[in-house]
C-alpha cells in the first residue's frame, strides 16, 4: 500500500490522536460534512430552481469524478496482480457483495416496507427503491471512505474493478430476482402489483460505470504512468501526490452540497419519509461494515486490507441505482426518491464508520497477514 504506515505510541497521525498534515479539513471533517449538508438543503429549499443548472452542468457527476481521482492516481497499479491473485480476499468480497449484501437489503426492505410488521404499512415504491440500492455495489465513494480510514488503495481499487465487471452482467438479473420473483414467493404480491418487468440493460449499467469509475480510473493510471516516468517514483509519491490529496476532501464537500441541494425541497417537505427510509439504510451500512470487518480479520487480513474489504461491502453504487430508477419509474416516483435519499444517509453514516475503523486500527492487534500482503502492526 502506497500510504502504509506503522502505528504506535510515537505516531503523530490523526488516527493515533493527532492531526495529520491537512489538519483543517481532516481534523474537523465531520463538522464540514454536516455544514455542507445543511448548506445544500438550505440552498435547495430556498432556491428550488437550482436543481436545473446542477443537472444541466452535471455538477454531481463532476464532483464524484474529481473526488475519486486522487485515490486512483495514488494507487500502485503494478500490485493489482497481487490483489487478484489473492483468492481469499476476492472470494470473501464476492460473498459479501453478491450474497450477503443483496439478501440483507432485501430483508430490510421487506421488514420496513413489506407490510409484514404491525404499524408499518406496505410501501411498494420504497421497497423497490431499497432493492435498486441493495443490488448496486459501490464503485465510487468507497474510494474516499477507504482513503480517509487509511485502507489499502491497491486492494480497494482491485475490488472495485472486480465488482464493476461483475455488476455489468448481474445488476439487471438481481433487480429482477429480488424485485419481481422472490416477493410473490413469500406471499408479498402487493409489493410488485402492476410491475411486470424491469427494463434494465447491461448498457445502462456499463454507461454508469464508465462515467463514475472509468474516467477517474483512466486519469489515475495515465497520471501515474507519465509522472513516474518523467519525474521518477520518489517525486511522484513525495511531491505530486501530496499536492492532489486535498482534492478528494474538497470535491467531497462540493458534491455533498450540490447533492443535497437537488433534494432540499423534498427533504423539507417529507422529513418523516426521509427518516423512515434512513432507518433500514443505516442498519444496512452498520451491519455490513461490522460483519465484513469481522470476516476480514477471520481470514488473517491486516488492517489496510480489512478496511478495503469492509468499506467495499458496506457502500452502494447510488449513482447507478438513481439512474436506473429514474429511467424505469420517472424522476417523480417514490422509487427514485428512495434511491436519492440513499447517498444523503450514506455520507454521514459512512463518515462515522471511518472513525470506527480508525478506532479498530488502534484497538486491535493487526499482526495477521493475507497470502500476499506485508504485515502492518498497530498498538
Amino acid at each position: 500500500m502506497s500510504n502504509a504506515h506503522e502505528h504506535g505510541p510515537s505516531c503523530d497521525c490523526a488516527s493515533c490522536g493527532d492531526p495529520r498534515g491537512m489538519d483543517v479539513l481532516d481534523k474537523y471533517l465531520t463538522v464540514w460534512i454536516l455544514g455542507a449538508m445543511a448548506v445544500g438543503v438550505g440552498v435547495g429549499y430556498a432556491v428550488p430552481s437550482v436543481t436545473e443548472p446542477i443537472g444541466n452542468l452535471h455538477l454531481v457527476e463532476l464532483g464524484l469524478i474529481v473526488m475519486m481521482y486522487p485515490p486512483l492516481a495514488k494507487a500502485d497499479y503494478s500490485r493489482l496482480w497481487t490483489v487478484f491473485r489473492n483468492w481469499h480476499v476476492l472470494s470473501l468480497s464476492l460473498v459479501q457483495n453478491w450474497l450477503i449484501g443483496p439478501t440483507l437489503m432485501f430483508g430490510l426492505a421487506v421488514v420496513f416496507f413489506g407490510g409484514v410488521v404491525p404499524g408499518l404499512p406496505a410501501r411498494p415504491e420504497y421497497f423497490l427503491g431499497l432493492v435498486f440500492i441493495g443490488m448496486a455495489r459501490c464503485i465510487a465513494m468507497v474510494l474516499v471512505w477507504n482513503e480517509l480510514a487509511e485502507g489499502s488503495t491497491e486492494y480497494v481499487t482491485g475490488l472495485v474493478a472486480f465488482n464493476s465487471l461483475f455488476q455489468i452482467v448481474t445488476y439487471g438479473v438481481y433487480v429482477w430476482l429480488f424485485g419481481l420473483v422472490i416477493p410473490p414467493l413469500l406471499g408479498l404480491e402487493s409489493l410488485v402489483a402492476g410491475v411486470t418487468t424491469f427494463d434494465v440493460t447491461p448498457m445502462q449499467v456499463f454507461r454508469a460505470i464508465a462515467i463514475f469509475l472509468g474516467l477517474p480510473f483512466a486519469a489515475g493510471i495515465l497520471t501515474r504512468y507519465v509522472g513516474t516516468r518523467v519525474k521518477g517514483e520518489t517525486w511522484y509519491d513525495e511531491e505530486f501526490v501530496p499536492r492532489i490529496d486535498p482534492l478528494t476532501l474538497v470535491a467531497l464537500l462540493f458534491t455533498v452540497v450540490v447533492m443535497f441541494a437537488t433534494q432540499g425541497g423534498a427533504i423539507v417537505a417529507s422529513p418523516g419519509d426521509v427518516l423512515l427510509i434512513a432507518v433500514p439504510l443505516t442498519v444496512y451500512f452498520v451491519v455490513m461494515f461490522l460483519v465484513s470487518f469481522g470476516m476480514g480479520r477471520s481470514i488473517g487480513a491486516d488492517y489496510s486490507t480489512t478496511t478495503a474489504i469492509g468499506f467495499t461491502a458496506a457502500s452502494n453504487n447510488f449513482e447507478l441505482a438513481i439512474a436506473v430508477a429514474v429511467a424505469v419509474f420517472g424522476v417523480g416516483s417514490g422509487v427514485a426518491f428512495t434511491t436519492v435519499v440513499g447517498p444523503l444517509i450514506e455520507v454521514p453514516v459512512l463518515l462515522a464508520l471511518v472513525n470506527v475503523a480508525l478506532y479498530f486500527q488502534r484497538r486491535f492487534d493487526w499482526s495477521g497477514r493475507t497470502d500476499d500482503q506485508p504485515t502492518t502492526t498497530s498498538d
